[in-house]
């Protein structure tokens, strides 16, 4: 019975009735479906083994002649056809196979065809995102919270003891409280089971950043046994305590706001609690302000974030995620995410997906993306620096900072583009969500790398280094497309395992120019007076040079986008227990004694203002 033009499919799939006359979906030229009689239906269109499937009673009878003619009720049709169906008869077994000629299609037929494979690409990808291990399980997520309870209660413990400490009178005392908000990943619902805890401490009036903050709150961090690797970050924009709570990493700013005491949901967008607060406060609480807009101002939180977690895992993978290297930040990335949610309301999430690589794909840039929140157009200044404008979504408006270049710009144009190319067809036949969140070929993109190589004598100094360098990395991007036009930063940091000191590496795409780029000791040169501008700590070590591909190593070359080591900026904290300490008193306040600090000659704990 089966020719070359034959094909047995392996499904078999249950007999369904559709709520309309199939005819009135599908119309095949020249076969008219009233000829069928009941007790057959169609099988499966199978392409690939994964397609829409469809059902449908027919009436009639089907056979073929000893020629591989298939006849539906005498009215043959004609071979060669690219694919077959199945015909198949509940009543008497058997089966007829059909050649598939593609049928033309009525408006309505294609609604339902795309209705159901849009469907099934929902579905699909939903289970990628948990094989990919992007929802954190019950247990990581009854961790989390702990966590964040527990920080609660040493931060109102800690302000009552400052509040003591500051003689404050009892009835202030018993009312006095911070808290602790969280943002980030975290704050939006989005977080994975590897992810940090970006968390803000608010703080009233009286609690300090430079002796309440980084001293007093950090000796009972340090005195806590959940607590390790504790580090101050003072010479960030937004200075932050770093330290990891039963094993989960933890960024702490700080936030003072002047009050007596912070309620424990304290609305932050509430313009009664930025009276008068310092600036380093108001960059502090941008994050958690921004989370807050976003999730008010998205018309379905869950959509939002199943979305914004596969857009950060297609970011990462295809090496545009990443602000200090040039490309999208997590923030820039949530507002882009809730802007085509806030356009496509009621769309599920392949729709979403879809939508998303359209609109980038295709934006006006610098056009900035701003989010619709009902309130009147600011008359704020149109910002020109950047050429990916994207604006935060609470007042007072501000655009998100940005890293972008020109190189970095035309890598997410790209990756855009290719997303849009590869996810537009709904009824692709071959369609696979692997394959978008496929990581970057580096090696197979670039012939040559500019390798950096970052070391230093001890791995907290290592951590501090390598930030200072990578918050510098723009001004070596944008020498290098002064130099040959533009280069491919790949944000994966890789360790030589070959090497005892502790170190970090970088390779960064270098595209074929007509001035061949051989020689990183003029680039070097200019790189490092740009580092050493303002860098309080002890530098380590730094070498560039240019590598061919094939000099590569193999963790590289066989290493997908997004799975290396990070390292972040950290400042480097003795240990307080083993080491001499002296008594610290309040800049401010003579007779006010803010606690000990360890100190070999110069104390550890240099004021950083607050």
């Amino acid at each position: 019975m089966c020719s070359r033009w034959w094909y047995r499919s392996a499904f078999r799939w249950p007999e369904f009735s559709l709520p309309m006359p199939i005819s009135s979906i599908f119309r095949w030229p020249g076969i008219n479906l009233s000829y069928f009689t009941t007790g057959w239906s169609i099988g499966s269109f199978s392409f690939r083994q994964e397609f829409l499937t469809s059902y449908a009673k027919l009436v009639g009878n089907a056979f073929h002649n000893q020629n591989g003619v298939v006849f539906v009720n005498r009215i043959p049709l004609p071979l060669p056809f690219p694919q077959p169906f199945v015909l198949i008869n509940h009543r008497g077994g058997g089966e007829v196979l059909v050649p598939y000629n593609p049928p033309l299609l009525t408006p309505l037929g294609i609604s339902v065809l795309k209705a159901q494979m849009d469907e099934h690409r929902s579905v699909s990808l939903l289970q990628f995102m948990v094989n990919e291990g992007l929802v954190p399980s019950p247990e990581e997520e009854e961790k989390r919270r702990n966590v964040i309870v527990k920080l609660k209660q040493i931060v109102l413990a800690w302000i009552k003891k400052v509040a003591s400490q500051r003689r404050l009178p009892k009835q202030q005392i018993a009312v006095t409280s911070g808290t602790i908000l969280t943002y980030g990943s975290y704050g939006l619902g989005v977080h994975g089971s590897d992810s940090d805890i970006d968390a803000l401490c608010i703080g009233p009036f009286f609690a300090t950043m430079a002796d309440d903050f980084f001293i007093v709150l950090c000796n009972m961090l340090k005195g806590r046994p959940e607590v390790s690797e504790i580090h101050c970050v003072k010479d960030a924009k937004v200075p932050l305590m770093r330290f990891k709570f039963d094993g989960i990493s933890i960024d702490l700013p700080f936030a003072q706001l002047k009050v007596l005491s912070v309620p424990e949901n304290v609305d932050v967008l509430n313009p009664f609690f930025l009276s008068n607060i310092d600036e380093t406060s108001l960059k502090s609480l941008s994050g958690v302000r921004a989370n807050k807009r976003i999730l008010q101002l998205v018309p379905n939180i869950e959509n939002f974030q199943s979305m914004l977690r596969c857009v950060k895992l297609w970011a990462k993978r295809r090496g545009v995620y990443g602000n200090v290297l040039g490309f999208l930040g997590g923030v820039h990335l949530a507002i882009l995410v809730a802007f085509v949610c806030q356009g496509n309301p009621n769309a599920s999430l392949n729709a979403l997906i879809m939508n998303f690589f359209e609109t980038f794909a295709h934006w006006h840039w610098p056009t900035p993306v701003i989010l619709q929140d009902g309130l009147p157009a600011p008359r704020d200044a149109m910002e020109t620096r950047s050429l990916m404008p994207i604006r935060l979504p609470c007042s007072p408006y501000e655009y998100c900072h940005s890293n972008i270049t020109r190189s970095t710009f035309y890598k997410i144009r790209t990756e855009f583009l290719q997303g849009y190319s590869m996810t537009r067809d709904l009824l692709k036949p071959d369609f696979d969500w692997g394959s978008i969140f496929e990581p970057y070929p580096y090696s197979k993109k670039h012939s040559r790398f500019l390798k950096i190589y970052l070391s230093a004598s001890e791995q907290d100094e290592l951590g501090d280094w390598v930030g200072w360098v990578k918050s510098r990395f723009r001004s070596l991007i944008v020498k290098l497309e002064e130099i040959q036009g533009t280069c491919d930063p790949n944000p994966t940091e890789y360790v030589d395992m070959n090497v005892t000191e502790p170190n970090v590496v970088f390779y960064w795409g270098l595209n074929p120019c007509k001035r061949n780029f051989t020689d990183a000791v003029s680039v070097k040169e200019d790189f490092m007076t740009n580092i050493n501008n303002g860098y309080q700590g002890s530098p380590g070590r730094m070498e560039l040079s240019v590598v061919l591909t094939s000099e590569l190593p193999k963790n590289v070359l066989a290493d997908g986008t997004g799975s290396g080591k990070r390292t972040k900026a950290c400042w480097k904290i003795l240990d307080y227990y083993n080491q001499h300490r002296i008594p610290i008193y309040s800049q401010h306040l003579p007779h006010y004694f803010v606690g000990y600090v360890s100190t070999n000659g110069e104390p550890v704990y240099p004021s950083a203002g607050g």
